[in-house]
């Protein structure tokens, strides 16, 4: 790849040329990585904490049905609101 060269702003910010952003697949509001390896700088996109735990939980093995979750919630209430009066 060619080098690339950005302007450091009086903040201390840069813009990523959109060819690294490109290739290194980054998007608005991603972080991203600085390592230092003597006088380098190395930029480094940062996988989303999200992402990385896609897939932990194992899917139910049927879809509920949202009016049976409903009748199940209402009478969990009924059994409450019951329990507290007597």
């Amino acid at each position: 790849m060619q080098d690339l060269e950005t302007r450091l702003t009086s903040k201390g910010q840069v813009t990523i040329p959109a060819a690294i952003r490109a290739r290194l697949g980054l998007r608005p509001h991603d972080r991203v990585r600085f390592e230092l390896a003597g006088d380098v700088a190395i930029l480094r996109p940062v996988s989303s904490g999200l992402l990385a735990g896609y897939g932990a939980v194992p899917p139910s093995d049927q879809p509920r049905d949202p009016r049976h979750q409903r009748d199940a919630f209402e009478r969990a209430v009924a059994e409450e609101v019951t329990a507290e009066t007597i």
